[in-house]
């Protein structure tokens, strides 16, 4: 392996025993190239950056090559992300070489974008992981899921290819646990149930989802009810799909029972009225869902290890619900 400008170049020549071993050219590469996916292997191919020296025929990556082949890889250097890096305080609950568990605040968006270019959590972990890898061409965290700006809580961020794909393969399959709480306008929920409907952008609204939008996709929300209470309910909700907004979408819209204080989904004065001027003086000029995050466990996709990750929500969500109890 040797590292210039234009990234690292490796050399393998193949052997006997690789021929016995490996059956495809990007099986062996795989292997050798310890930190990059075969998605990523091939990409690089696409790119001509994988040359071979003594093989008769043109290489191909679903063949092996022959024995003594002379094969030079160049892992370009990744370029540097459109975003720039923030010193903004994170609360960090894990950290290896392949991926970061944050607590987001409610607030922080995640990724930049018109109107949020800077400020954002993906803006705090490129100032945070000093070995962050990157994913694709660019050294950018790999955003795998995101909770929208007001929603605090649990969130895998990748850093480098390999990382990511495999977490992308774990939500599409839905090999994740997702857990969040909320408070619920509304009484008498029954104990526990499941939300089932598709989902898709409103057809009116762009900022907002719809149940009722024409390229909906199905998605799938369990509920159990923690406490209830006079005029809202504290709910435990269990994602098995994760499409934008689907717990707010959900309780607004097939319960008619929307999150407290969603600017989108609800009325948060109305809110405010229904559930009486101590709460209201709690609440004060919080303009956020009172959605958290709670839990979210998956199996490692590199290390394999079991991870499950849980933190409390905000200080007012909780004070909110010492109120609520008290009366």
């Amino acid at each position: 392996m040797t590292a210039g400008d234009d990234g690292e170049k490796f050399t393998f020549v193949i052997t006997e025993q690789d021929k016995n071993e490996f059956k495809r050219l990007d099986q062996y590469l795989a292997s050798k190239l310890k930190d990059q996916s075969r998605s990523y292997i091939k990409m690089i191919f696409e790119q001509g950056l994988i040359t071979a020296k003594n093989n008769k025929k043109k290489i191909e990556l679903k063949k092996f090559p022959e024995v003594g082949c002379e094969l030079t890889v160049i892992i370009p250097t990744p370029r540097s992300a459109d975003a720039q890096p923030e010193d903004i305080p994170i609360e960090i609950l894990f950290e290896d070489e392949h991926l970061i568990i944050i607590n987001k605040a409610a607030g922080m968006v995640v990724h930049p974008a018109p109107g949020n270019y800077t400020g954002t959590l993906v803006n705090a972990i490129l100032h945070h992981c000093k070995d962050l890898q990157g994913v694709g061409d660019q050294k950018r965290p790999g955003i795998v899921h995101r909770l929208d700006k007001g929603t605090s809580g649990v969130m895998v961020v990748a850093k480098n290819q390999k990382t990511h794909e495999g977490l992308v393969k774990l939500f599409s399959t839905h090999d994740i646990e997702r857990k969040y709480e909320c408070v619920a306008m509304g009484k008498k929920f029954d104990e526990s149930g499941v939300l089932k409907s598709t989902i898709g952008r409103h057809p009116q609204n762009r900022l907002k989802m719809s149940i009722e939008s024409k390229d909906g996709k199905n998605a799938i929300t369990y509920y159990k009810v923690i406490t209830q209470f006079s005029k809202v309910a504290h709910l435990e909700m269990t994602l098995e799909t994760g499409r934008t907004h689907q717990i707010r979408v959900h309780l607004s819209q097939l319960l008619n029972r929307p999150i407290m204080c969603d600017p989108l989904y609800s009325n948060p004065k109305e809110n405010l009225q229904r559930v009486g001027k101590n709460i209201a003086a709690i609440i004060g000029n919080y303009e956020f869902p009172f959605l958290h995050a709670k839990l979210l466990g998956f199996v490692h996709p590199i290390t394999k290890e079991k991870m499950l990750f849980e933190t409390p929500p905000p200080e007012i969500f909780q004070k909110v619900l010492e109120g609520l109890r008290l009366e």
